[in-house]
């Protein structure tokens, strides 16, 4: 088994080296950093699986460095920070957060939030491969990956765990809380519209008219599903 390289990035040193004893514990490779750039040159220096990026940093705001981390990765990213109004969550979503937690929080969950992800990614058959619309819409699997056209659609973690979890029955309807359910987990503590700017980053980026979508449609009232002629 491939041992998981997480990446902190915390100023308050205390929190940080808390965090990295419970990890490594745990048995996980990780990489602490106590302020933003000293994060972003750990970032693009080592193969990361998971960030754990405080927002509140000394030298660079960590929205700042999730927006550079997406242009380049689909790595997944924690967002851990004091910062907790629906807008400051709505908005880390927006920018490609997979999860927002909101501090005090407790390393044991960290430590389960990690441990549930890679549970979910060892589930997965690596030779599953969807494929619709003879061919042009493919979702390889094993590499966690999306073609359209031929095109590789670059998608964060989250993204393409919705989608395949659609994908994998087009036709069925889930609600929100069973697309949350399967993709962040039973314990997720977030809100339900979470998975509504998901869908919304997704369309944005699988959809030719995201105001008339081809593949995620919605369900009014109950959820989503979605459609495609599967081969």
């Amino acid at each position: 088994m491939t041992i998981m390289n997480i990446l902190v990035i915390e100023d308050e040193e205390r929190v940080a080296d808390i965090m990295t004893k419970y990890l490594e514990k745990e048995g996980y490779k990780v990489f602490t950093c106590y302020n933003g750039k000293m994060g972003l040159d750990c970032f693009y220096n080592n193969k990361i699986d998971i960030v754990l990026l405080d927002l509140m940093l000394p030298d660079i705001q960590g929205e700042e460095i999730c927006k550079e981390m997406r242009q380049i990765s689909n790595v997944y990213i924690f967002m851990i920070t004091a910062k907790g109004t629906l807008d400051h969550k709505i908005e880390g979503f927006d920018i490609g957060a997979d999860e927002y937690l909101v501090k005090p929080v407790s390393p044991r969950e960290i430590v389960a939030r990690v441990k549930a992800l890679e549970s979910r990614k060892q589930r997965e058959d690596n030779k599953d491969v969807l494929i619709f619309d003879k061919g042009r819409f493919k979702i390889y699997l094993e590499e966690r990956m999306v073609q359209i056209n031929n095109n590789e659609i670059s998608l964060t973690p989250n993204e393409f765990d919705l989608l395949y979890q659609l994908a994998l029955t087009p036709g069925r309807v889930f609600t929100r809380d069973q697309l949350i359910e399967a993709v962040m987990g039973i314990d997720f503590d977030g809100f339900d519209r979470t998975i509504d700017v998901h869908i919304k980053n997704l369309r944005k980026k699988i959809e030719e008219d995201t105001k008339n979508p081809r593949y995620i449609k919605t369900v009014t009232g109950v959820g989503y599903k979605f459609e495609g002629d599967h081969q």
